[in-house]
């Protein structure tokens, strides 16, 4: 319950609090308190810490109530007093198991912990990605939204431009229809940036709780630190679950074997008969006899170990699909930021020039004014498609860091 009430307080006035813009840090704080699944995470740790304590104790003792030798056939048939075996018996009972077993009992139980945790960490990923993803996302996609809104400004300067030269007569009538057909080509793209930033807004509310979610601030760095990260990759929360899971695995090996040593019972009673025959003390134990091994406990244990090696096995598997995975992503990340350099670089500067020339061309009325907006649409599309590869290898750090680097939390 360590995050429950905390987080119980901070939904009623969650809205109040980050109605403004958020940091990306801002959004992982928040994330990290309105997540469902975290605190179903956190309820899950709780249930195993709470079954651990009962894991290695005795068994609730047995209370035994009987009625025994009780004629009902003959000439003392429903009577109690007129058989010297009729006797009202109280006793009570004790189960031991044995040692063995009770420490392999609370080793699965600190093992169930361990799997609870790690199966927390690996949501705690899962959502600070999701989170840091839906933020750049929405960053990017309000910033090439500005992009087409400069271009609008832009446009209306040609509207001005073609209209004084229809007043001139200078142009043609139905080059006063060229800007219009740009601008309605231009809203397309702006509807689908819209859309774009409706989805990632309701993707970084869905985590933080805000349904007005926005941004503010700068992406992190895209910095890629390689070499911490093959080192860290033991430590993934990924390969940490795998390991609770084996120690899991070992620990019913050994639950296992302990059933090759005997368990134990203690009982003890109290036999009330009538009067004149006296009452009757009965003790005893009683002990298992686990007869029989090769064809009962010891199949058993061998399945138990074989799922032990399985686990590990997995685990093994696990540790060279992340690290063929690291691989890949680093080579996309190498892909992606030499296309963002060659945008930055060539793409842009040549539209860019290519839009002055020709625009300076039409006003010299040298060139057609449909081709001089096509130059100027190229150039929006250049510039928003730099910053569309700038998000790309964003969202390229934000996965590489967060599946790969996160290994402390």
């Amino acid at each position: 319950m360590r995050i429950f009430l905390a987080a119980a307080m901070l939904i009623p006035i969650s809205s109040a609090l980050h109605a403004e813009p958020m940091t990306l840090d801002a959004a992982l704080r928040l994330a990290e308190t309105q997540a469902p699944e975290l605190r179903g995470r956190e309820a899950g740790i709780d249930a195993a810490e709470s079954s651990a304590i009962a894991a290695d104790r005795l068994p609730d003792p047995k209370l035994n109530v009987t009625l025994q030798d009780f004629p009902v056939t003959g000439p003392d048939a429903g009577r109690l007093n007129r058989d010297d075996f009729t006797m009202q018996v109280i006793g009570i009972s004790q189960d031991f198991p044995n040692p063995a077993k009770r420490r392999a009992r609370a080793t699965r139980a600190q093992a169930d912990i361990g799997i609870a945790r790690a199966d927390e960490a690996v949501t705690a990923q899962d959502v600070r990605l999701a989170t840091a993803l839906a933020w750049v996302d929405l960053f990017y996609a309000k910033k090439r939204l500005k992009e087409l809104d400069l271009l609008d400004a832009d446009l209306d300067g040609l509207q001005a431009t073609v209209t004084a030269r229809l007043a001139s007569g200078a142009a043609r009538p139905a080059q006063a229809l060229e800007p219009e057909q740009l601008r309605a080509q231009v809203q397309d793209r702006r509807s689908a940036l819209t859309s774009e930033i409706a989805r990632a807004r309701a993707q970084l509310a869905r985590f933080t709780g805000d349904p007005a979610a926005d941004t503010a601030g700068d992406p992190p760095s895209p910095m890629i630190d390689e070499v911490a990260l093959r080192a860290g990759i033991d430590a993934l929360p990924r390969l940490r679950a795998l390991d609770a899971r084996a120690l899991a695995a070992d620990a019913d090996t050994g639950l296992a074997r302990a059933d090759k040593r005997p368990d134990w019972t203690v009982n003890a009673a109290y036999g009330r008969r009538e009067p004149n025959y006296g009452d009757l003390v009965t003790l005893g134990v009683t002990i298992d006899l686990p007869f029989f091994a090769k064809k009962r406990q010891d199949p058993k244990i061998a399945a138990r170990a074989s799922e032990a090696t399985r686990a590990r096995l997995d685990r093994e598997a696990a540790k060279r699909d992340i690290a063929a995975a690291l691989d890949a992503d680093l080579a996309d990340h190498l892909m992606h930021h030499e296309q963002l350099g060659n945008a930055r670089s060539r793409l842009v500067p040549l539209a860019k020039k290519r839009a002055e020339l020709d625009l300076a061309s039409y006003a010299a009325g040298k060139l057609d004014l449909g081709a001089a907006l096509l130059s100027t649409l190229a150039l929006a599309e250049a510039e928003v498609d730099a910053l569309a590869r700038e998000a790309e290898v964003a969202r390229d750090a934000i996965r590489i860091n967060y599946i790969y680097g996160e290994t402390a939390r």
